[in-house]
């Protein structure tokens, strides 16, 4: 109930102040365990995926973000989850996996922090790890562009969904090297959509 009282209001609110263009999503799963992941330039980056994608959005979101008053508390009741940065956290990683085996939407950020500069940085392993991990998922790339200046526009480009399995061999062993290469490759659909015309 308060995730989708907190979509509606916001959905009103960011397109009052963007110029929201949707670009594909139309074959975006309509159920099963789906990731989906995008590059990050703004904190409205997961409240306009939230918004646009028609099931909830459980996001993995920094920890500083839950210790903020009133903020930590409505992401909190949104479902998010906090995940420390710069280490891995098993805590996040068996949470996120939890997401997954329920058949539930799984957002992240690859890249981990937001790009100062809106170039694409180097994705962290966590996104094919999880992939790797979960049964059966799909993964959905995202691209964002836009400079989120008020009444500018933003272009939301969703891709294909894809399964693991096209990026890994279930009988190729899973290293450190294999998955920064997956994620790689993986982030790589987001690099492709953000030339979309």
């Amino acid at each position: 109930m308060f995730y989708n009282v907190v979509k509606f209001i916001c959905n009103i609110v960011i397109h009052i102040i963007f110029k929201i263009r949707v670009i594909g999503g139309a074959d975006f799963p309509e159920r099963g365990p789906v990731i989906i992941y995008s590059n990050h330039k703004s904190m409205w980056d997961p409240i306009i995926i939230g918004c646009l994608v028609k099931r909830p959005v459980v996001f993995m979101a920094k920890e500083e973000l839950f210790r903020i008053p009133v903020l930590g508390f409505i992401i909190k009741n949104l479902h998010a989850f906090p995940v420390k940065r710069g280490i891995p956290d098993r805590k996040a990683i068996k949470k996120a996996l939890e997401v997954l085996n329920n058949n539930q939407v799984l957002g992240i950020f690859p890249e981990g922090t937001r790009s100062k500069d809106g170039k694409l940085q180097e994705p962290e392993p966590g996104l094919a790890l999880l992939a790797s991990k979960a049964k059966d998922v799909t993964l959905v790339p995202v691209a964002i562009r836009g400079n989120y200046k008020f009444f500018s526009h933003i272009d939301v480009i969703f891709g294909e969904p894809k399964k693991f399995s096209e990026y890994h061999q279930e009988d190729t062993k899973l290293n450190s090297e294999k998955l920064k290469e997956i994620s790689s490759a993986l982030f790589e659909e987001v690099s492709n959509l953000m030339n979309v015309k």
